[in-house]
């Protein structure tokens, strides 16, 4: 307090001191005017507000009482809300006691003053806040508030040339000391070796451009305030000062945990952007489907089909153009969500929860409502048209009627009077009835027409249409010939049926003659390709059961022939009666296109075959006894191999999952196994040589033996890469001892309570096995724990833990991990003793894009903590981690 109080005896002028000033030298008020202006503007913007005349704007107290809790992150006393000029002076005496609380001696400013809009008062009480808030805490090589100001204004332009800081006033008239300032701190923003020294308003007008614009520090002064005073105010150029100070320092070490910030910061940024992409995707669907409702809900009739069909094609395109890529939308939104939730799931971050109305439940009612009203739509589409077809004028339906019966009837009574049935055959004739018989139907149906037409012609004349008499007479003419078309049918069935009569018994001839001499002629075709067949046999017994086949065969061929003679005689008997009624054969048997020819010619063709089927059989029996030879010899090599690569596989994963010796006499065991295997590889090409000769043989089974050269070949390959495998297990076993520091007794204690663990013996442990060994070894979880280390052990999910995961898991348990400490010691470069982060700081000491992502996370705890617009720690973690993430 004593060393606060000796500053501000330097640095506060009595009154009349200040009545002296400002009274020798106007331009030094107008300077102060606009710096502290300036100043409590860069504070106030904060709360949201700011001044625009410094006497007037302070009068009532509420802006001073605010400017100082900005400042000091402190609250103030409430203020009083009258207008009256006793509340003013409350008000404004809270904000003066408030300096006062912190050491501050106020000489010859009272309230009153304050109230009445005095200047020289308002300027004096403005800068000993400044001095109190912005100048007393700097301090700088022991040495602190002004001089400290000073001291580090020296040292950080010692460098440049032409700067030589020694004051306040003169030292920065030509302006080379504000841009030495900027460009010591941020040299891109600053071309420092084009600046000259005798263009001072240039040199002036560059650093508060820059300053304004980089640096967050407002306009203060204008260049031409400066230069054109000899001896520029010292409390404005102070206060402009300290603003760069405190915009540069600290920069250093607060970059550090910048970075260290930025690096959660873009995670969550990445999350966040994909939490707006699914915002907006929603918004835009169901934006859409709010627009189409009312469209497919618009149930105004139109009084054309021309118009209706209109919105027929429009409801079409809409089918057809609009909502398909909406359905994509719709789809994508469902995949978009699915993947942040994982993101966030992977992140230990909380579930995305959409915005009211948008999850995606709610656009699936929304889009089932839209598929509900285009049903709706379509349906009354469709009523409409058929509403405004009903409504076409009935002459028209009568022309229409007519003209079909009369396209109808065209030609009907030339074709009832032909008589094409007199050359027919049967079938031709029971075609022509069937024919005739569908005519008839459809002379039937069509009763209901012609009665349709002279109801309508009926309804015309009832009308009195004015067209009457035509309409009449053609209808006249409709029924006549209708009339005339039932005579003509009735006539033509008549004579059809005679004729039918008269070729039925040749047909049954026909008939019998093709049902026998089918089957006789597929039988000797069968026995023909029977004979001809190619022997596809493998064994002795499959050629001695052909061989008894064939002799079966050869003992039916006296009954096949008696058959053929029958069928013969049946042909016979059908040209005798051709020849006594002089029928009119149009063609020949209409049942099959088997002639008696034909059957003669297979027959002989069958006797031929047969002796050579004898010759066939027997030199195929010869060969099969060879290859019964192969078979036994193939079966004796590879009954001994096929147990020979069991046991080895077997005895090596006895090695692997056994204890005995160290990891490195595993390993040599291992070794010595491999060489005796590799030594082994002559029976095995001896094994598929005789292969080969059997696969030449084309013997593709082998009672001899269960093994076959592919489960050789897959069990000697599986062999050789077990013992690679197993090897490559024991030497990573090695190097991860050896990397962990892990003894051989912790090699052994994990090997041992793995092999107790993997129940199955399978050299692995499913989820339940190794869930009951990390509860053997001293581990307390839950679900979602336990979940967290299986996805360590078992990244590729396929249900089981191997050995080599689970002792790298074991070793990595007792490695330290960067932990939400490492966020606390940013947060306190970066707040430093004030235990708060502001807004300012924030974009100061950040990228710009992190600066405000941050930013806007930080907006929901506004208000939490003392300092408007800053966040404390337990805040700021929980708006970049979540509530439950630190």
């Amino acid at each position: 307090m004593d060393h606060y109080d000796q500053q501000t005896n330097d640095y506060m002028q009595p009154e009349e001191d200040w009545d002296r000033d400002l009274l020798l030298d106007p331009a030094w008020e107008k300077q102060q005017r606009k710096t502290f202006t300036a100043w409590c503007n860069s504070h106030l913007r904060k709360a949201g507000t700011q001044i625009e005349n410094i006497e007037e704007d302070f009068r009532d107290g509420l802006k001073l009482m605010l400017l100082l809790e900005v400042i000091s992150g402190e609250r103030l006393a409430k203020p009083e809300r009258g207008k009256m000029r006793v509340h003013k002076i409350s008000n404004v005496n809270k904000a003066l006691d408030f300096i006062a609380s912190k050491g501050v001696k106020l000489v010859s400013i009272g309230a009153e003053e304050i109230v009445d809009g005095n200047v020289k008062m308002t300027l004096g009480m403005i800068w000993t806040i400044i001095l109190r808030f912005a100048i007393q805490d700097i301090s700088v090589e022991e040495t602190s508030a002004k001089e400290g100001l000073l001291l580090w204004c020296q040292r950080k332009t010692a460098p440049y040339k032409n700067v030589n800081i020694q004051n306040f006033h003169i030292s920065w008239k030509d302006g080379l000391g504000f841009c030495a300032l900027i460009h010591r701190h941020r040299p891109e923003l600053i071309d420092y070796g084009k600046l000259r020294k005798d263009d001072p308003l240039t040199n002036l007008n560059t650093a508060f451009d820059v300053a304004e614009k980089y640096l967050d520090i407002p306009k203060m002064l204008d260049a031409e305030d400066i230069v054109g005073t000899a001896r520029p105010d010292e409390k404005a150029i102070m206060t402009y000062v300290s603003s760069f100070y405190h915009a540069f320092s600290g920069a250093q070490k607060a970059e550090t945990a910048a970075n260290r910030i930025c690096k959660v910061l873009a995670v969550n940024q990445e999350n966040e952007q994909l939490m707006e992409d699914y915002e907006k995707l929603a918004s835009d669907l169901l934006e859409w489907i709010r627009r189409t409702i009312p469209w497919l809900e618009n149930r105004a009739p139109e009084n054309t089909m021309q118009a209706m069909q209109q919105k027929l094609e429009d409801f079409r395109d809409y089918r057809r153009l609009h909502k398909p890529p909406k359905v994509q939308e719709k789809c994508q939104l469902e995949i978009n969500f699915n993947t942040l939730q994982t993101k966030l799931r992977l992140s230990n971050r909380p579930a995305f929860m959409p915005s009211e109305g948008k999850m995606v439940s709610d656009i699936n009612n929304a889009w089932g409502g839209l598929e509900q009203a285009e049903k709706g739509y379509e349906e009354w589409l469709l009523n409409e048209i058929r509403r405004l077809e009903r409504l076409d004028h009935l002459a028209e339906k009568f022309r229409q009627k007519a003209s079909i019966h009369e396209s109808w009837t065209d030609g009907k009574e030339a074709m009832l009077q032909q008589k094409d049935y007199e050359t027919a055959t049967l079938s031709e004739i029971k075609a022509l009835l069937k024919k005739h018989e569908a005519f008839e139907s459809d002379l039937a149906a069509h009763q209901d027409r012609v009665e349709q037409i002279a109801a309508i012609a009926q309804e015309l004349n009832e009308l009195d249409y004015y067209d009457s008499p035509s309409v009449n007479a053609r209808c006249q003419k409709i029924c006549d010939q209708w009339d005339n078309l039932g005579a003509l049918t009735q006539k033509r069935r008549e004579a059809l049926e005679r004729t039918e009569k008269l070729l039925e018994t040749i047909d049954q001839l026909y008939l019998e003659y093709a049902k026998r001499a089918a089957p006789f002629n597929n039988w000797m075709e069968g026995a023909m390709e029977d004979l001809q067949d190619t022997f596809i046999v493998h064994t002795i017994e499959e050629i001695q059961g052909l061989t008894t086949a064939h002799e079966q065969f050869k003992a039916t061929l006296p009954d096949a022939d008696k058959e053929r003679q029958a069928i013969l005689g049946i042909h016979n008997e059908v040209s005798k009666i051709v020849q006594t009624y002089h029928v009119n054969m149009a063609g020949t048997n209409p049942y099959t296109t088997i002639t008696p020819h034909e059957i003669n010619g297979k027959w002989e063709h069958v006797r031929q075959l047969v002796p050579r089927r004898d010759q066939a059989l027997m030199e195929e029996h010869a060969r099969q006894q060879q290859n019964e030879r192969l078979r036994k010899q193939f079966g004796a090599q590879a009954n001994v191999i096929g147990p020979w690569i069991q046991t080895k596989m077997e005895e090596i994963g006895r090695i692997s999952i056994e204890m005995h010796g160290t990891l490195e006499d595993q390993l040599n065991h291992l070794r010595q196994y491999e060489k005796s295997i590799v030594n082994y590889k002559p029976k095995i090409d001896q094994l598929e040589g005789d292969h080969q000769q059997i696969q030449e043989a084309l013997i593709f089974d082998n009672k001899h033996t269960n093994y076959t050269m592919e489960h050789i070949r897959v069990g000697w390959e599986q062999l050789l890469t077990t013992i690679a495998r197993t090897i490559n297990e024991v030497e990573n076993q090695i190097l991860t001892r050896d990397a962990k520091g892990i003894s051989q007794e912790q090699m052994n204690e994990f090997r041992a309570s793995f092999n107790h663990f993997d129940r199955k013996k399978t050299g692995m442990m499913d989820c339940e096995d190794f869930r009951a060994c990390l509860i053997s070894m001293g581990y307390t979880m839950g679900e979602a724990e336990f979940a967290r280390i299986m996805s360590i052990v078992d990244p590729n999910r396929l249900g089981v833990v191997t050995f080599q995961a689970f002792i790298d898991f074991m070793s990595r348990e007792t490695a330290d991990t960067d932990t939400a400490d490492q966020v606390m010691a940013s947060f306190k470069i970066l707040a430093g003793d004030k235990n708060y982060i502001t807004v300012d700081e924030l974009r100061r000491e950040l990228p710009p894009d992190q600066a405000e992502y941050c930013i806007a996370r930080m907006a929901p705890y506004n208000g939490r903590d003392a300092v408007p617009g800053a966040l404390d720690y337990m805040s700021f973690s929980t708006a970049l981690y979540g509530e439950s993430d630190l």
